[in-house]
């Protein structure tokens, strides 16, 4: 059972540098002309905010064997527009860590008005595996740039961490069984189709509390960080939060479960908690 690669994907579900690394990628972002910045869509949004902090507890069965948290701790500037910095981590505990040390940080800054991203940043360390990968994104060149070249996208196209905040800016409270979010999701140096369905409604309980939820699948339908290794399922907040409180995610001999333990600095009252 690989469990370290299920640790980043039972957390991320629709899903992230140091400091340093972050400062010198944004200083070579391309310079956009005024007017072709006021062209970019507008999303207003009041299910998250700067200060959200959102603390899950991994586990197989009845093994806890990591936590991962999402954090937004401030606002950055990008050619003049307000971001917010997002950023999410999957840390094995002490005890896993003996048998094999998880240490992953992505990051992403997110337009805090048309809610796409304009960089990425994942830093993956597991065991002796490390990965580092960048992109920066330019929504008027529709294009996706690496250390590996500049690639097309589409103009609103998606990274992990901003597909996920984008699902929960959004209105799903008429959304029926079965019905589609089609989005396309940019990783490494492809673009790729990403389908979220719509599965129901459903009260659960977890660490943090009771609560009245919404249920979604994200499928991936080539490669990348969503490719299914097994199904996902994710149980948002049936409020204005959508707060993200379980991940499930199937495999062959059971699941491995990420749930909510504690939360704080959220944009608003958690409604559709019941206890």
């Amino acid at each position: 059972m690989k469990i370290n690669r299920f640790l980043k994907i039972a957390c991320a579900g629709l899903i992230l540098g140091s400091a340093a690394a972050a400062q010198d990628f944004k200083n070579t972002q391309d310079h956009i002309r005024q007017s072709d910045l006021d062209t970019l869509r507008h999303i207003p949004q009041t299910a998250f905010g700067v200060g959200e902090r959102l603390v899950y507890d991994v586990g197989y069965s009845f093994i806890t064997a990591g936590e991962a948290a999402f954090n937004i701790p401030s606002l950055k500037k990008i050619n003049g527009r307000d971001c917010y910095d997002i950023v999410f981590t999957v840390n094995s505990t002490p005890t896993f860590s003996v048998f094999y040390k998880v240490e992953d940080r992505y990051e992403a800054l997110v337009d805090a008005q048309g809610l796409f991203p304009w960089q990425y940043e994942q830093h993956t360390h597991e065991g002796k595996y490390s990965f580092d990968i960048q992109a920066q994104f330019n929504p008027i060149n529709r294009t996706a740039k690496t250390g590996k070249g500049i690639y097309k996208t589409p103009q609103y196209v998606y990274d992990a961490i901003s597909a996920f905040f984008y699902i929960r800016a959004i209105d799903l409270s008429h959304k029926r069984m079965g019905e589609r979010i089609y989005l396309e999701n940019f990783y490494n140096d492809s673009t790729y189709s990403l389908v979220v369905k719509f599965l129901g409604r459903e009260r659960i309980k977890v660490h943090a509390g009771k609560f009245d939820c919404i249920i979604v699948e994200p499928v991936m339908k080539e490669g990348g960080l969503f490719k299914n290794e097994g199904k996902i399922i994710i149980w948002l907040t049936n409020d204005e939060r959508k707060l993200p409180v379980k991940v499930s995610t199937k495999v062959i001999v059971g699941s491995i479960d990420a749930e909510l333990r504690e939360y704080s600095g959220l944009n608003g009252p958690l409604n559709a908690k019941i206890e």
